[in-house]
């Protein structure tokens, strides 16, 4: 057991290091994002926007990830901790023989019974969260976030963005795209609910 707690506690570290691996990637396609807007280059600033959030989103779900590990490890440590004291209690319990005939020892094993249960449920539930969230964080790229950072970028580098954009080039085919995936997710999604 304490070896799985381990693997746990290494595993939520990796999920750590991975996600400041993607917030480093993200500020370096920013930095190219400027470079693309000052050069006049829109349509490779573009597709640098979008990796750079899409590098924010992969942060976002490795801390999420990270965050859902480290609940696992603790109670996977509580349950470490919990058998250590029940083999504690045990040794006492058989040196302690004439004290326990005056305790309730219905009661004892009522509250033990209710822990379990308790422990179980919170599995289940566990469980539950973390088929949803994972049914859920697949990664889209929403056009008014690359449009924000896009401008926000030009901003940063004292750029007009509205002048420096070709004229005729808009985001509706993207958006076209979008929306039909963003549909085609959203059936998925529904499919996914009616399994369960």
């Amino acid at each position: 057991m304490e070896k799985h707690l381990f693997n746990l506690k290494f595993a939520a570290k990796d999920l750590n290091r991975n996600a400041k691996k993607c917030d480093k990637e993200e500020k370096a396609e920013k930095a190219k994002i400027k470079k693309a807007i000052q050069k006049g280059n829109m349509e490779v600033a573009r597709i640098h926007a979008e990796n750079a959030i899409r590098q924010k989103n992969q942060a976002v779900n490795f801390l999420r990830m990270s965050a859902r590990v480290d609940a696992v490890a603790a109670r996977v440590q509580t349950a470490v901790t919990m058998g250590k004291v029940t083999k504690s209690m045990a040794g006492v319990v058989k040196s302690m023989d004439a004290t326990l005939k005056t305790m309730n020892l219905e009661k004892i094993s009522a509250l033990m019974d209710k822990f379990e249960h308790q422990f179980e449920t919170l599995d289940v539930q566990t469980q539950q969260m973390e088929d949803t969230m994972s049914s859920t964080t697949t990664l889209t790229t929403p056009q008014s976030q690359v449009d924000m950072l896009l401008q926000e970028m030009a901003d940063e580098a004292g750029l007009d963005l509205n002048m420096e954009l070709p004229q005729g080039q808009t985001g509706s085919v993207g958006t076209s795209v979008a929306s039909a995936e963003q549909d085609e997710l959203s059936q998925r999604l529904a499919r996914l609910r009616d399994q369960v």
